[in-house]
């Protein structure tokens, strides 16, 4: 015979019942963050509070909050009567496009975002599973600094960010969104991760503000003006991305994060292409001029090859002569470097080496093919680019390219003259395909320099010294920098019709994907600085 046993019902008033009142009343305080004084007054300032800020970023209904009702311990200078839930940073995962994303938001409502020891434990936590989880960390920064009353807790609050953003560092890719101020040591974090986002208005980055500057230097300027989103992207290069508001800024980090792969273990994503691979490229006819001395815009060129002329351009205010994005072609995540004629003629110099190296790093990092557009005339002379370091400065894309292991494509367009020819990824530092279209000029100089020079006592010599120039610059041009010189001598690949380069990429990449190459063994290197 078997008994049955019938459970009671619970006690109406149990203590699991007010456990769960309890629970759901101090949740409650927790997702409230402050007083509606405090939202109001976020609102006034054209900013999102944290949640509506994460909210906006992640997958709607995605977002899982860890350690909401988290607060600090600290008894002095007024904190022991003010102890309010998250201490000021909401931590947590989520998704993006339905890949796992991580993030942490300062919440300027409770002390003013200011990071404390709990505030930065919350912090160093997340950034923890982000890492052992192989996923992107996203930080959406609006917070005033190291938490005074903490005194050095705080300082080592920050040591701990910093050095967990270093370990991160080419193992999932990080981006730091500025949502409000960023002071002091506080900037260095975003200066340690992949990309920087800002907006204007609202966003201010700095070291030293505007006060100290004056006290200091007498120097008069506003928070925007030292270290505002436009001075930034712009002047110092500190930010990739400027917007007029959050809601375009936090939609275009959602774009980035739908072209990078989640940690430098896999691929990046790869999407269904109804763009031809075949599609004519009848426009990059008249695209290019013939005259290598005639200006033009790379991005028409970009825009022309890429799938459905879509590309995502990084540090577009900033260095203008030299073109990084990301885009797909043929469906696969592909970044571009390319020579910027419609700027200084597309010279290299200090800050447009920069760029190129920092984005041929990041590309490596994260196994994104690299395809690269030259059209250089050389290295920017003048005495300001030699005492600021241009050899060391250019040394940076030379180390990043002879470093990069991924699938490298580059394509001279029109002119590679001199140095800047070696280092814009030419076959001799470990280009896998060379391409040239035809009419390119590869040559140590241009012709009308090279010709001064090699018969500079001829033309001084000649009754018509003009016309003997011109002739040399002709033989000088027809000998060694027609449009085949440097294929004979297996330094191009191909010279491929113009019209047939989204093609001839989109199959030279197809064919490099299971690249595998090894550096030698080494702790690490020891780039150019």
């Amino acid at each position: 015979m078997t008994t049955v046993r019938t459970l009671a019902a619970p006690d109406e008033g149990g203590t699991a019942q007010r456990g769960l009142e309890e629970l759901a009343r101090i949740k409650g305080e927790a997702l409230q963050g402050a007083d509606p004084a405090a939202t109001e007054r976020q609102h006034a300032k054209g900013k999102l509070t944290a949640r509506e800020r994460v909210d906006l970023l992640l997958d709607a209904g995605s977002f899982h909050e860890v350690e909401a009702l988290r607060r600090h311990r600290s008894t002095g200078f007024g904190l022991e009567h003010k102890k309010p839930y998250t201490d000021g940073v909401v931590t947590g995962w989520g998704t993006v496009h339905g890949r796992t994303v991580f993030v942490y938001a300062h919440d300027f409502r409770i002390f003013g975002g200011a990071l404390g020891e709990a505030h930065a434990a919350k912090i160093h936590k997340i950034m923890d599973m982000a890492i052992a989880a192989g996923a992107p960390l996203v930080s959406l920064n609006d917070g005033a600094g190291a938490r005074i009353q903490e005194g050095v807790s705080a300082l080592a609050g920050y040591g701990g960010i910093f050095e967990r953003n270093t370990r991160a560092s080419g193992v999932v890719p990080q981006i730091s969104v500025m949502l409000g101020p960023c002071a002091g040591g506080a900037a260095y974090s975003p200066a340690l991760t992949d990309f920087v986002f800002m907006v204007r208005g609202t966003s201010q980055m700095f070291i030293t503000g505007p006060d100290v500057v004056q006290a200091v230097t007498g120097e008069r300027i506003g928070q925007d003006g030292l270290g505002g989103a436009d001075a930034h992207a712009e002047t110092s290069g500190v930010a990739h991305f400027a917007y007029d508001d959050e809601h375009s800024c936090l939609e275009d980090v959602r774009y980035l994060l739908s072209l990078l792969p989640p940690n430098n273990r896999v691929l990046p994503p790869s999407t269904p292409c109804d763009d031809p691979a075949d599609r004519p490229g009848d426009a990059l006819l008249d695209l290019v001029p013939d005259d290598p001395g005639r200006s033009y815009d790379i991005r028409a060129v970009i825009a022309e090859i890429a799938d459905h002329g879509e590309y995502f351009e990084v540090h577009s205010g900033w260095a203008r002569n030299m073109v990084c994005a990301l885009t797909r072609l043929g469906g696969e995540v592909t970044g571009v470097v390319a020579n910027q004629p419609a700027a200084l003629a597309g010279v290299l110099d200090i800050h447009a080496s920069e760029k190129a190296a920092r984005f041929v790093q990041f590309c490596d990092a994260f196994n994104i093919p690299l395809v690269t557009l030259v059209d250089v005339p050389g290295f920017l002379p003048g005495v300001d680019q030699e005492h600021g370091g241009i050899i060391r400065h250019g040394a940076k894309l030379l180390y990043a390219y002879c470093n990069a292991t991924v699938p490298r494509v580059s394509l001279v367009l029109r002119k590679a003259y001199g140095g800047a020819y070696i280092v814009m990824d030419s076959r001799s530092i470990g280009a896998d395909l060379a391409l040239a279209w035809p009419g390119n000029e590869i040559a140590v100089m241009g012709a009308e320099g090279a010709a001064g020079v090699i018969f500079r006592r001829e033309i001084q010599a000649a009754d018509d010294p003009e016309a003997v120039r011109q002739e040399k610059i002709k033989e000088y041009r027809t000998r060694l920098m027609h449009p085949y010189y440097a294929a004979e001598r297996g330094l191009v690949d191909d010279v491929i019709d113009p019209r047939r380069t989204r093609e001839t990429l989109i199959g030279s990449l197809a064919m490099l994907r299971q690249k595998h190459a090894e550096l030698p063994s080494r702790k690490h290197g020891n780039p150019p600085q």
